[in-house]
């Protein structure tokens, strides 16, 4: 790894560092109802919000009112989304000799489900299927509703760790309002005036013709860019305007909007670990969780940067040495305003993050630099993970680890004074089960059907079935991000992409709630000698392997078949 990648990881990470501890102990005043200095200007609006929308804010929701709840705030903006879609020819700016793709049942059901979900995968290109109105009243708009509901999930599963002897774990509608108004709204603002700073359009123009130097003639998208492109960030969503997502000019300019786009996607998910440090009153206990994020991350970076430097050798015959006039390594599908380190950090970010933006394409990265993003994946939303989603996420694993740990030794397994009974076994079994059962699944019905492999359009081979397992695993992970090669626009792979996303939303934060939700019944089990210490550095270790071999027991085999593969048959 050059000297130059190293130090752009190194400030990446230590601005997110650094942002733990604030912005971690702001979320924990924002939803523990303790004064922050946007009160003044923010409470009358939660007031008038509650009384339009009939919210009782002192009533307390049990876990399965508090998922309904969920649920059925998710089955709303699916619905309206979809009429958005279905109806966007007779809403305003809408463009027709310019959108050529039709926005059919199937793909419309598929884009509402994505965009409900936090998945945001796009078998479609945005600046040739949808107008304005769909972009930002319905996708951006989402991506908010959508990373608030998330965010408030994952606030009620921290507070089942920290309540004793209660039935209840929050509402919901308290919760995502507060997401909405103190967290998402407010770094939006700011977020969208830094894009434009840097060169993203915000406007409502129509196309603009343009005379290349070639003589030919060009359509340039404009529009209102810079919403859309910081909420599929701070969202975790990751749903671009244009086909191209991050790697189009207009899109993301300049290596500074890109960095402020990773930064967008880290942060929160980076500070709630600090946050239930906070609430369980055990700040050690959060930083331990940090610091394994920070592992998975630094990992990835290394093994994706080593990957993507080295030679490529199917280009016999060409310099691919670092220079003064090149980057070296492999510059395919990459922007030379990124190169390969912006590149990385981007696959890394976005793909443990629970985002899909992008801004190279990965179906051109080596296969092992491939492996990367779909390892994190993989993982679970972990390192940082989506807006809520990533801190029960990990701390479900953890779980798992612990009741290993307590088979061991012969004790009952128990966490922060909370016991791990059979009840919540059970909920952790599901949680872990989900992701190989419908992924896995998945992608043989596809690989054995003329209907997904009409589906591969150009990769073939150990590449198409990486290109297939890919998109589930995406649309699984509530990541969105694509392999490229594989035609997602189709009857099929709409359907079983939408089942893909729901599974991955609903599987895991319906047993994460019921996981809360019993250990808030629980009281407190004091600490003995036996107490097997969660908080210290031996811990973090056994975490980050029961992370990784859980993974690789269920996964290492069509890993195997796909990218490993490929990467043999390469040299």
């Amino acid at each position: 790894m050059s000297l130059a990648a190293a130090l752009q990881f190194a400030v990446f990470l230590l601005i997110v560092t650094l942002g733990v501890r604030p912005l971690g102990s702001y979320l924990f005043c924002v939803f523990n109802h303790e004064r922050t200095l946007l009160d003044p200007f923010l409470a009358p609006v939660e007031r008038l919000a509650y009384r339009l929308c009939g919210v009782n804010i002192r009533k307390q929701m049990a876990w399965g009112e508090y998922a309904a709840s969920f649920l059925i705030f998710a089955t709303a903006g699916t619905v309206l989304l979809y009429g958005v879609l279905r109806l966007q020819s007779f809403l305003p700016f809408y463009f027709r000799e310019y959108t050529t793709t039709k926005m059919t049942p199937d793909l419309a059901m598929n884009t509402a489900i994505s965009f409900s979900t936090a998945t945001t995968w796009q078998a479609y290109a945005g600046e040739t299927t949808l107008s304005y109105t769909s972009q930002i009243f319905g996708l951006a708009v989402q991506n908010i509703l959508a990373g608030a509901s998330g965010l408030a999930v994952g606030i009620a599963f921290i507070r089942g760790f920290a309540q004793k002897h209660s039935t209840t774990i929050g509402n919901f509608w308290v919760d995502l309002l507060r997401a909405v108004l103190w967290v998402l709204v407010p770094a939006t603002l700011v977020g969208v005036l830094l894009l434009v700073w840097q060169g993203v359009p915000l406007n409502w123009n129509p196309y603009v013709h343009a005379t290349t130097l070639e003589g030919r003639e060009q359509v340039i998208p404009q529009g209102p860019v810079a919403i859309l492109e910081f909420t599929k960030n701070i969202g975790t969503n990751g749903g671009g305007f244009f086909n191209a997502n991050g790697a189009h000019p207009l899109a993301n300019p300049t290596p500074l909007s890109n960095v402020i786009g990773m930064l967008a996607i880290a942060q929160i998910p980076a500070a709630l670990t600090y946050t239930f440090g906070i609430m369980v009153r055990n700040k050690r206990q959060g930083w331990v969780l940090y610091w394994v994020m920070v592992a998975i991350f630094s990992l990835s970076l290394i093994l994706g940067q080593a990957a993507e430097q080295r030679r490529n050798p199917a280009l016999a015959g060409v310099d691919q040495r670092v220079s003064s006039q090149q980057p070296g390594g492999n510059m395919e599908g990459k922007e030379v305003r990124f190169g390969i380190a912006q590149s990385v950090l981007t696959a890394v970010t976005t793909s443990a993050g629970a985002s899909g933006s992008y801004n190279s394409m990965h179906d051109s990265y080596m296969p092992l630099g491939g492996l990367v993003p779909l390892v994190n994946m993989l993982l679970g939303e972990l390192s940082f993970g989506g807006l809520g989603t990533g801190i029960f996420s990990l701390i479900m694993v953890l779980l798992l680890g612990v009741f290993l740990a307590g088979l061991m030794v012969g004790r009952t397994p128990e966490y922060l004074g909370k016991k791990i009974t059979p009840t919540a076994n059970k909920m952790i079994m599901l949680y872990t089960l989900a992701a190989p059962i419908v992924v896995l699944m998945l992608t043989a019905i596809a690989v054995i059907v003329p209907q997904g492999l009409q589906g591969l359009t150009t990769n073939h081979g150990p590449h198409g079935l990486t290109s297939i397992l890919y998109a589930y695993t995406s649309s699984f992970g509530n990541n969105g991000q694509n392999f490229a090669g594989l035609n997602g626009n189709a009857f099929f792979y709409n359907v079983t992409t939408a089942m893909a996303m729901m599974a991955g939303r609903f599987l895991l934060a319906i047993p994460a709630l019921a996981l809360a939700g019993e250990f808030a019944r629980q009281g407190h089990v004091p600490e003995t000698r036996g107490t097997l210490r969660t908080d210290s550095f031996m811990f973090g270790v056994f975490l980050l392997i029961c992370i990784l071999a859980l993974t690789g027991l269920a996964f290492f085999p069509v890993l195997t078949l796909g990218p490993v593969l490929e990467h043999l048959l390469m040299h």
